[in-house]
């Protein structure tokens, strides 16, 4: 199985789960052969055999999405699928979308964790050299916010309130239990975007503040779905070490906030 050209793998944010399951859809009404998954993508099961048994002869009937979990209904068990940090959805070899910033940018069968064979002879598998791609059956949706794609005002309100001075926005932005879907890149585009500064504690953003990255986050969400992906914001010509700002030619700060590498403009992010 080649895959696509073009193909390299990915942090996965909620604009590549979406992607993964536009590519899902083809498989709808496909009864699925078999299935399979290595001992790092069957953790969350009680063996990696589970899957196996439990796959075989399913009937996909509809595919959905929460954040970054990708879903199969089926006649039978539901499926679900987590990317981790590099996975990527081929069906038949090819991911969906191109260009993608992160990884190895190469294919490997061995890096190949988990798959469905359908009747017709077509193949669903995960790519994922680090590892932390996760297959589940009949997974708990109640552990994940509100999906970032469906993002109401009261939703993000809703999602800002916390007690005294809170997280760092960011790391807030960034809590899947609260809104389901935003990953390291997207937030920090939609804090450039808004011009806030990820360390800024949640309980501190005034009015005026939320407002602008409510503005941002949806902006955000609608120019790279367009463009193409996360990896394709406007602050990321800045994100390396010595970096400038596209925007106004600051210098590029850059820091550990919400436990991931989070890149800001000294100039209009103070």
């Amino acid at each position: 199985m080649a895959p696509a050209p073009g193909y390299a793998a990915a942090v996965p944010e909620v604009l590549e789960i979406e992607s993964y399951r536009r590519l899902a859809d083809r498989v709808v009404g496909a009864t699925i052969a078999r299935g399979w998954c290595d001992a790092y993508a069957g953790k969350k099961l009680v063996a990696p055999s589970a899957w196996a048994r439990a796959v075989r002869g399913l009937t996909v009937t509809a595919t959905a999405r929460r954040g970054k979990l990708l879903v199969l209904e089926t006649d039978g068990v539901t499926l679900a699928l987590r990317f981790g940090m590099t996975g990527v959805l081929l069906l038949d070899g090819e991911a969906g979308l191109e260009g993608l910033f992160y990884g190895p940018h190469a294919y490997r069968a061995q890096w190949v964790r988990a798959g469905l064979e359908f009747r017709d002879g077509r193949r669903l598998v995960v790519h994922d050299p680090r590892r932390l791609a996760r297959v589940e059956l009949d997974p708990d949706l109640n552990e994940l916010g509100v999906d970032a794609l469906a993002l109401s005002r009261r939703d993000f309100d809703a999602a800002l309130s916390v007690r005294a001075t809170g997280p760092p926005i960011k790391a807030r932005l960034l809590d899947q239990s609260v809104i389901a879907g935003v990953g390291n890149l997207l937030a920090d585009e939609m804090l450039f975007r808004a011009g806030i500064d990820p360390r800024t504690p949640t309980g501190r953003l005034n009015a005026e503040q939320r407002t602008r990255l409510f503005r941002a986050f949806n902006q955000t969400m609608r120019t790279l779905g367009r463009r193409g992906g996360s990896h394709l914001g406007d602050h990321m010509a800045g994100r390396v070490p010595g970096g400038r700002c596209p925007r106004d030619g600051g210098a590029m700060r850059h820091a550990t906030v919400g436990g991931r590498t989070t890149y800001w403009c000294s100039v209009h992010q103070p």
